[in-house]
């Protein structure tokens, strides 16, 4: 086979031709509540956490400081739990409810289908949607909650 002689065509972008203006002023920063604040400083930096948030206005580091004491109170499952809320989900939580449902016996499997937010159960277009179940102990709806968010957050 002989290769084609021709260049091949550029699909390079140009470069512009007009200045692009510079702004007036700079952009205000983007609003994070000071709680969200505080507990990204504990994740980051836990011994540098009141350190870090020194920088902030006077009113605001003043609130940030507290929401960080409250937050160095609380037990560490808590505080995990808080982060886990906060920060949203695991990247790889699909594999994880598929492999929940593959491994969980059928009664679990209905309640943790009926408990998932509709957008993970379109994982899951196979599984028969039925009415819910009366016959279904409160325990069992808790664990499948509970499963739930271990294996999403």
């Amino acid at each position: 086979m002989r290769l084609l002689a021709s260049p091949l065509p550029s699909f390079r972008a140009e470069a512009p031709t007009e200045e692009v203006p510079l702004l007036a002023s700079p952009l205000p920063p983007l609003p994070m509540p000071l709680e969200r604040l505080a507990l990204v400083s504990w994740v980051l930096g836990r011994e540098r956490a009141a350190e870090l948030l020194c920088g902030l206005e006077e009113g605001a580091a003043t609130s940030a400081s507290e929401h960080l004491r409250r937050l160095a109170t609380l037990p560490s499952a808590q505080r995990q739990a808080k982060v886990s809320v906060e920060f949203g989900e695991r990247p790889d939580a699909a594999a994880r409810l598929r492999q929940l449902m593959s491994e969980a016996p059928p009664l679990l499997r209905a309640e943790l289908l009926r408990r998932l937010p509709p957008y993970h159960r379109t994982l899951f277009p196979s599984e028969p949607r039925g009415t819910p179940r009366q016959d279904v102990s409160p325990a069992l709806g808790t664990l499948a909650e509970r499963l739930i968010r271990e294996a999403t957050r």
